[in-house]
């Protein structure tokens, strides 16, 4: 244990000094280090913090802390082996413990992030149809990807990342289905399948066209937003029964106590 001290000090001495240069050991190993992110590792960050977060700096932390793991387990366990041969079968096994525990401490911030987002699908789901209902007012006066465009800086703080990823791909040159259906994805709520392809479908074909898709489209907008009043008037109504409920058996039990300290004061 007292290795296991000095070898902390030693290496915190070293980094507080800049003897080891951290940021440089991360823009020499960039390549390696980015090889281990997750591909929607950047998506779930900007869902939950917004695009003004520095990804680079929270993914970097997530090494350290992984690095600081591994080692302070291997170290942990090595100090604990009393064999005078270091290099041993059980010194392996102890190996194995340190990465198993450094790729569970990285892993773990992308589980939450995992976690966060689909608690967050319910709301994903009721704010949809009203992104959806301001986007259609700019679609009768821009093309569409102008209009999805323009949308982005009102539209709700989860989706721009994915919108943003979608409009790079049309301004790319993308002209196929791909970039509506992979928004639709990475949102997989109710109807946003169908909603992308009619979306594309609007953007596509004769001005005369248009117009019907888009009487077609805003129908189709109009009746989601129906579906999210009525899911949220029905959530505001088991709130209330909730509470009611609560009311109800907290005055019932108050006035059970109360009879029951009346009748044990007669006694």
């Amino acid at each position: 244990m007292e290795i296991l001290i000095v070898g902390a000090v030693i290496m915190y001495v070293l980094i507080y000094n800049n003897t080891i240069d951290k940021d440089k050991f991360f823009a020499d190993n960039q390549k390696y280090l980015e090889a281990l992110k997750e591909d929607d590792y950047q998506f779930l960050v900007y869902a939950k913090y917004g695009e003004d977060v520095d990804i680079d700096q929270l993914y970097s932390k997530r090494v350290i802390y992984a690095f600081v793991a591994f080692l302070f387990v291997l170290v942990l366990m090595v100090t604990r082996n009393s064999s005078a041969e270091i290099f041993n079968s059980q010194f392996f096994l102890n190996l194995v413990l340190a990465i198993v525990v450094g790729v569970v401490v990285f892993k773990l911030p992308y589980t939450q992030l995992k976690s966060y987002y689909k608690q967050h699908l319910h709301e994903i789901d009721v704010m949809l149809p009203y992104y959806l209902k301001s986007l259609e007012i700019l679609i009768q006066h821009y093309t569409v990807p102008v209009a999805i465009g323009k949308s982005i800086a009102d539209a709700p703080e989860i989706f721009k990342p994915g919108l943003r990823k979608m409009i790079d791909r049309i301004n790319a040159g993308d002209s196929t289905v791909d970039p509506y259906m992979e928004f639709a994805n990475t949102y997989p709520v109710r109807d946003s399948m169908r909603m992308m392809r009619l979306l594309y479908r609007l953007g596509i074909g004769s001005q005369e066209r248009k117009q019907e898709r888009l009487m077609m489209f805003s129908r189709t907008v109009s009746s989601l937003q129906n579906k999210a009043r009525e899911t949220k008037y029905k959530e505001r109504l088991n709130h209330m029964e909730s509470q009611t409920m609560v009311m109800l058996v907290v005055t019932g039990v108050g006035v059970m106590l109360v009879i029951l300290i009346s009748m044990m004061m007669m006694f």
